[in-house]
């Protein structure tokens, strides 16, 4: 994991050398190879960032780089992540959030997991070899977002059991399943209602993954 040392307002006595302590133990910990060889590296859809706010901890998630190349953030909205730095990204970050705090608060970005890179295979067009699992996005308010591989006939229910459920500001009446057809690239978007699937009342939750689907799980709209 890399972490970026975040700019911080000019602060004054104690508060200020424990946040810098912090702040130092952290950037130590971090550094390595790895982290040396991510400098400048650009974003890219697929990739995992962490998002930690030193001032709000109900904030901190991971959040999986959308394929559109964007990412979500509570009381920061969307924002596009693909191309961009790290370092760039936790600048953004940290001015939009900046509304919502007296001061301006301490956003830590780190890139947690790259996405995941499949090597191409050519196959006998003839007789092409069976997957043996499905890749399915999930991203948004979900416990666990990412690329997650599954068998295939894995179900939407299952799914959101792998996916360890959902965060306290998920809008889980509002989740979407996203499917591309591989043939004229035109997106489908089905609406799930976990509740009323919870409850019996909708069958959505039977439906069954394909390789490439996309759940996204979006935030909860105030009072919702």
């Amino acid at each position: 994991m890399i972490f970026v040392k975040p700019k911080f307002p000019v602060r004054t006595g104690r508060t200020a050398t424990a946040l810098r302590s912090l702040v130092l133990a952290l950037g130590l910990a971090g550094l390595g190879a790895t982290g040396a060889a991510a400098q400048g590296y650009g974003v890219k859809p697929g990739d995992t960032l962490r998002i930690e706010v030193l001032e709000d901890p109900s904030l901190n998630r991971t959040v999986l780089v959308a394929p559109d190349g964007r990412i979500s953030m509570p009381q920061a909205g969307s924002m596009r992540a693909s191309g961009r730095t790290v370092e760039a990204i936790q600048s953004d970050l940290t001015g939009r959030l900046a509304g919502a705090f007296a001061a301006m608060p301490n956003v830590y970005v780190s890139l947690e997991q790259l996405a995941a890179r499949e090597p191409r295979v050519q196959r006998a067009p003839s007789a092409p070899a069976a997957k043996p699992v499905i890749g399915v996005y999930v991203m948004g308010e979900a416990s666990r977002p990412g690329r997650i591989e599954v068998a295939p006939g894995t179900t939407v229910l299952q799914m959101f059991a792998m996916m360890g459920g959902f965060t306290k500001f998920a809008a889980t009446k509002r989740i979407q399943l996203r499917r591309t057809d591989p043939a004229s690239q035109a997106e489908t978007v089905y609406k799930l209602n976990y509740p009323a699937i919870e409850a019996g009342e909708a069958s959505g939750g039977q439906a069954t993954l394909m390789d490439g689907d996309v759940i996204v799980v979006p935030q909860r709209r105030l009072f919702e």
